[in-house]
């Protein structure tokens, strides 16, 4: 009872933290304040601190890894979000707009766990025979980690494309139309004076902000990072998927809709990485990929299960 009290002050206190994170990232968007990043990383790793005494209280008196219903695998997606984080910002990055995506994932997976679920989802209970496996555990977290990494890697794909729709194209002029940049934006860009010779032009970039043309450099980059790892992960995931489900049935691929639906989502960010590594693509063109990635990850992880189909779901709206 003193463990189920613990695990439910924690998530309370998880979640406001959360809450508070995120504002304090939002609120950077504005400002962009050092003082302000640094207290939303000083709050990230309090949450995160937060939601692994919840996940160990857990187990310790579920006797098993915190992973088997939807309640534990939300609230899992929340520290892995928190872990991602951190890391990055061990590394000495700077987070602050990192912080704007993951912030808002923590919360919202966090908030859905603890207060979108009946009492009944967030109970724990024993595992039946064929989750009793160190396959299954090693699928699951697998899996969600995946999840985590390539929801960041998309959302930030989403970030770019956002923030490049409200950027103006390159214009390039010719030194005989220089008449025209009195009527274009003060923040200019022009290439220097041997570039001006050895070209016989100038461009120019009617950036609204020089600092969002950098910081979609920097989306693009962890975007691609972060979809690599996540999918790494997802294809780990998803061989130890097939070595358990034959150890448990007997077969290494059924069709399960949620198996179906994983190889959609591989497939889909496969597709991302060739366009990266093999096509050179960049930009807008490998974004649109990872966005709609994202709401086939949902489609996958959420839909599926709640609509109660196949051997995965936990069958909550019908």
């Amino acid at each position: 009872m003193i463990f189920i009290t613990l695990e439910h002050i924690s998530a309370h206190i998880s979640f406001s933290l959360t809450f508070v994170v995120t504002l304090i990232y939002w609120v950077t968007l504005v400002y962009q304040s050092e003082e302000l990043s640094s207290s939303g990383r000083k709050g990230m790793i309090v949450t995160f601190i937060c939601i692994t005494g919840i996940l160990v209280i857990r187990s310790l008196y579920s006797g098993h890894l915190p992973l088997s219903n939807l309640y534990e695998s939300f609230m899992f997606l929340s520290w892995s979000s928190c872990m991602i984080h951190i890391i990055i910002g061990v590394r000495g990055q700077d987070t602050w707009w990192l912080g704007a995506i993951t912030a808002p994932s923590a919360m919202l997976t966090h908030g859905f766990a603890t207060l979108g679920l009946p009492d009944k989802m967030q109970q724990s209970a024993m595992l039946v025979p064929a989750l009793q496996s160190h396959w299954s555990m090693m699928h699951v977290s697998m899996i969600l980690l995946s999840y985590a990494t390539l929801l960041c890697g998309s959302l930030a794909s989403i970030a770019f494309l956002v923030i490049t729709s409200r950027i103006n194209r390159k214009i390039i002029l010719s030194a005989d139309n220089s008449f025209l940049r009195p009527f274009l934006p003060n923040q200019n860009w022009y290439l220097d004076d041997q570039e001006k010779k050895d070209l016989k032009c100038t461009f120019y970039f009617p950036f609204t902000n020089y600092r969002k043309w950098k910081l979609t450099i920097q989306l693009d980059n962890w975007s691609y990072r972060a979809i690599g790892l996540g999918f790494s992960f997802l294809t780990v995931g998803i061989l130890s998927g097939a070595v358990w489900a034959n150890e448990a049935w007997g077969s290494y691929w059924s069709w399960d809709p949620k198996e179906t639906w994983a190889l959609i989502t591989w497939t889909i960010f496969a597709i991302y990485l060739h366009t990266r590594i093999n096509r050179g693509w960049q930009g807008e063109k490998p974004a649109i990929v990872a966005s709609l990635g994202f709401f086939i990850i949902w489609s996958c992880y959420l839909g599926v299960d709640l609509l109660g189909i196949g051997l995965h779901s936990y069958g909550w709206l019908i």
